[in-house]
């Protein structure tokens, strides 16, 4: 079945279109606000601190 310049429509601007939207939908979901990376990184020196504290507790320094 010859479905003439449909296929050739779907295939060079239907499919490039809808990879688009995805890459784009993809990026924007993905996205780290600065907010996040700096509570992120607040809480890893934390949790560094605290494990530091207790070592030095437990060995007596």
């Amino acid at each position: 079945m010859d479905l003439g310049g449909a296929s050739w429509g779907l295939i060079n601007i239907v499919g490039p279109l809808l990879l688009l939207l995805v890459l784009g939908w993809a990026f924007l979901r993905n996205r780290k606000s600065r907010g996040g990376i700096d509570r992120t990184e607040r809480s890893t020196r934390d949790a560094y601190d605290a494990e530091e504290r207790e070592r030095r507790e437990r060995d007596g320094i």
